[in-house]
C-alpha cells in the first residue's frame, strides 16, 4: 500500500509539472522565433517590394525577424496554397493584393478557398496602375497605342503575371474596353516581364505604380495613363483614365496581410497593431507616395474593416469578371 501511495503522489507530482510547464509553454509571448511571410509572386515586382518593407517594418515592432519567401506562380495561388495549409500560429503569414480576391472567380481547381481559409489581419496600401510601353514603340498617347494595338493583333505583345494577377485584370479590362487583341505573355511576375519590357523583348505592360513609377521616371519605359480617374502625385505629367480616353480603365491595387484560419484572435491583434503602425509611420508614408500609393486611413486599418472590404472584393471580381466573359479555368 506504501509503494503504490508513493507511485499515486509521484504521478500526482509529475501531472502536476506537466501542466504547469504546458502553461507556461502556452503564456510565452508571441513571436519567440522567426516569422517567414509568403510572397506569391517572383522577387523584384511590386508585390515583393511591399513584402520587403512590411517584413523589415514590422519585424522591428514585434522584435523578431520577419524573412520573406518568394513563392510564385500559378497567379499567386501557389503563395496562397501554401499560407493556407501552414499552422495557424502566428509564424507565417502571407502578402497579397486585390488578385486574393479575384482568386474564386478565376479559378476551378483551387486546394482552398479564399473566402474561408485565411484571417485578415489589415489592409496596408492602395494605388493605381500604370500603362506602359517599350520606350521605342512609336506611339505617344493612349489613342495612339490602342489603334497600335488593333492593328497589330497578336504580333503585339502585352505581359502579366499569370492569371489572377493585377497585370492580367488590367489587361484583360484593357482588352474588353478598346476590342484589340494581343498576344498574352504570361510570367512568373511582373518583376521579370518588366525586365523584358524595359529591354524592349515586350511591348506593353499594365504594371502597379510601386514598380512602374522609378522606370517611368528614369526615362526607361513609356507611361500612358494611370488607371484611376485622378492623375498620380508621383507621375504628374501621366494623364487619367479620363484625360487618356479610357475611362473605364479603373483598376485599383491594394495590398494586406491574412494569416492561416484559427490563428489566435491575441496573435491577430498583435500584427494588426504592428502593421497599423507601419502604415502611419511617416518615413513609410514617403514611401508609398514616391511608388504613387497611399496608406489606408486610420478608420480602415481594423481587421474589421479588412474583412468587409475582402468581402466586398470577392463579389466585385464575381461581377467583373462575368461581364467581361472571362472564364474558370485551372490554376498552373
Amino acid at each position: 500500500m506504501l509503494i503504490e501511495s508513493r507511485r499515486s503522489l509521484a504521478s500526482i507530482a509529475f501531472s502536476a509539472v506537466a501542466l504547469l510547464l504546458s502553461t507556461q509553454v502556452h503564456a510565452q509571448p508571441w513571436p519567440t522565433k522567426q516569422i517567414t511571410l509568403v510572397v506569391p509572386f517572383a522577387a523584384g515586382g511590386p508585390s515583393d517590394v511591399i513584402g520587403r518593407l512590411t517584413a523589415e517594418h514590422m519585424g522591428r515592432t514585434l522584435g523578431t525577424q520577419i524573412i520573406v519567401e518568394n513563392v510564385g506562380g500559378a497567379g499567386g495561388t501557389l503563395g496562397m496554397d501554401r499560407v493556407a495549409k501552414a499552422d495557424p500560429d502566428g509564424y507565417t503569414l502571407l502578402t497579397h493584393h486585390g488578385a486574393f480576391t479575384a482568386a474564386p472567380a478565376l479559378y476551378s481547381n483551387l486546394k482552398f478557398d479564399p473566402r474561408t481559409a485565411f484571417e485578415p489581419l489589415g489592409l496596408i496600401n492602395t494605388g493605381p496602375m500604370v500603362l506602359l510601353s517599350r520606350k521605342t514603340l512609336e506611339t505617344k498617347s493612349a489613342t495612339e497605342l490602342i489603334a497600335w494595338l488593333k492593328d497589330k493583333g497578336d504580333k503585339a505583345t502585352v505581359a502579366f503575371a499569370g492569371v489572377g494577377s493585377n497585370s492580367f485584370i488590367c489587361a484583360t479590362v484593357l482588352q474588353n474596353l478598346t476590342g484589340a487583341k494581343p498576344a498574352m505573355v504570361p510570367y512568373r511576375g511582373t518583376g521579370p516581364a518588366m525586365n523584358d519590357l524595359v529591354g524592349g523583348q515586350i511591348d506593353v505592360l499594365c504594371d502597379q505604380s510601386t514598380t512602374a513609377v522609378p522606370q517611368v521616371l528614369g526615362g526607361a519605359v513609356k507611361a500612358y495613363a494611370v488607371t484611376s480617374s485622378e492623375r498620380s502625385t508621383s507621375l504628374p505629367d501621366v494623364p487619367s483614365n479620363t484625360e487618356a480616353g479610357l475611362p473605364g480603365l479603373q483598376v485599383t491595387i491594394w495590398n494586406a496581410l491574412y494569416a492561416p484560419k484559427g490563428t489566435p484572435k491575441d496573435i491577430i491583434d498583435k500584427i494588426n497593431a504592428a502593421l497599423a503602425k507601419m502604415v502611419a509611420d511617416p518615413e513609410m508614408l514617403k514611401r508609398f507616395d514616391a511608388s504613387g500609393t497611399v496608406a489606408f486611413p486610420p478608420e480602415r486599418r481594423s481587421v474589421a474593416a479588412h474583412t468587409v472590404h475582402m468581402t466586398e472584393q470577392f463579389e466585385f471580381y464575381k461581377s467583373m469578371f462575368e461581364k467581361a466573359g472571362v472564364k474558370q479555368q485551372e490554376a498552373k
